[in-house]
């Protein structure tokens, strides 16, 4: 039996892509419209613009992971869990009583938490199966190779 690897991991860094243009695309948006958006949200400028600050780094290193080949099954696991722990924290914000967001602003935060939770499902998922198929057994029996090489004269 030969092991081989068969796994491309394209699904996965689609998804990978995915999340980087949507976190570059809300950081770019929390770093130019925080002053804006602060009153809306009834949420600090100072905590926009600084998640928009933790977000572009981000959104780089999800290209950065998704440029890789065969697929980058260890730091993909690693943006699962931030990407759960980014839920939590976005739930915790809410319910911890520090601030005082607008009906708008519970709607943002939710909604955003709400991304993040399918972005780490639907990536755990891309985990799962490149895991399942990155390493397949293959056997080249004597009688298929020989077929084969009838076939090709």
């Amino acid at each position: 039996m030969h092991v081989t690897r068969t796994n491309d991991g394209a699904p996965l860094r689609r998804m990978l892509l995915l999340d980087a243009a949507t976190s570059g695309a809300m950081g770019l948006m929390l770093l130019s419209a925080a002053g804006p958006l602060a009153p809306l949200l009834g949420l600090p400028t100072s905590l926009l613009r600084w998640t928009g600050v933790l977000l572009i780094p981000f959104s780089a290193s999800l290209v950065g992971l998704a440029r890789r080949a065969p697929a980058p099954l260890g730091g993909a696991r690693a943006v699962v869990v931030a990407n759960a722990l980014w839920v939590v924290g976005s739930v915790a914000l809410l319910l911890g009583g520090a601030l005082s967001p607008t009906r708008l602003g519970v709607l943002f935060v939710l909604a955003q938490a709400a991304v993040v939770a399918l972005f780490a499902y639907l990536e755990q998922v891309a985990v799962r199966r490149a895991s399942a198929t990155s390493l397949q057994p293959t056997t080249l029996r004597a009688d298929s190779a020989a077929s084969a090489a009838r076939s090709t004269t």
